[in-house]
């Protein structure tokens, strides 16, 4: 008799589980840029930060980010916006691996399919140092606030939050370009209810030759932070807490 109860039990428990595993909430991020965000592995500081602030949740992700993209390439009006800001620079035409919006759809639908009703959706930006280096800064706001919203239309997810790192103090102060965007990339971040902005001044502090000095690229410690303060806005966003307004979030 003891055989049937004690199957009946583990089944029981198993089906809890089962259910408990149904129940958690799923909280989805794109992770997307150029060379820094290419950088950038999310296990190493993102995934084990994110475990630790949703503990009760799943945090799934998928990444499209390549070296030494412009951000004309994750958008599609670029053209009308070079045109209104007088640029030269046009999108061309594009190659399937080179349109990274078309990406980003194609594996948030893959990831969707897995988890079709996420709790949140969290869009996380590293790009910018391109556009600064190609003097195209006049239309960098707007284009990236275009990415944004087109995201949220075509994900649908009108309250889609995002976390954008700011450009690091790579580029030199009197470089106009490169502190327009840093300056951009926090407007639109201050502007927008669900949106946020990590800082990366003291990611980049390397030493050669033994000079201090300030780097394009990161170090592995700084990537890591980086992960780790990706997931801390992320998570003051999702409880519709006040991001760190210094980008430094602990």
């Amino acid at each position: 008799m003891l055989r049937p109860v004690l199957t009946l039990l583990i089944l029981a428990v198993l089906s809890d589980m089962t259910l408990a595993a149904a129940e958690r909430p799923v909280h989805l991020v794109i992770l997307s840029g150029q060379s820094n965000m290419a950088g950038m592995n999310p296990k190493l500081g993102f995934e084990p930060e994110a475990k630790k602030l949703f503990p009760a949740a799943d945090v799934v992700y998928f990444k499209v980010a390549r070296g030494g993209q412009p951000i004309r390439l994750w958008l599609s009006e670029w053209d009308a916006l070079a045109e209104k800001h007088q640029l030269k620079t046009r999108r061309g035409q594009l190659k399937p691996q080179q349109d990274y919006y078309q990406q980003i759809l194609s594996q948030y639908q893959k990831l969707l399919a897995k988890h079709p009703e996420p709790a949140s959706v969290t869009f996380c930006w590293m790009q910018g140092e391109r556009d600064a280096k190609e003097k195209l800064s006049a239309a960098y706001g707007e284009a990236l606030s275009q990415l944004i919203a087109n995201l949220r239309r075509d994900l649908k997810q009108p309250k889609m939050h995002f976390v954008i790192g700011r450009l690091s103090d790579f580029g030199k102060p009197d470089n106009e370009h490169w502190q327009t965007v840093r300056k951009m990339q926090v407007s639109v971040a201050q502007e927008d209810d669900h949106g946020a902005w990590v800082d990366c001044d003291d990611l980049n502090n390397k030493t050669k030759n033994g000079v201090e000095r300030d780097d394009l690229h990161y170090t592995q410690a700084g990537y890591e932070l980086l992960g780790r303060r990706y997931a801390r806005q992320m998570k003051l966003l999702i409880d519709a807490q006040p991001p760190a307004a210094n980008g430094q979030p602990e």
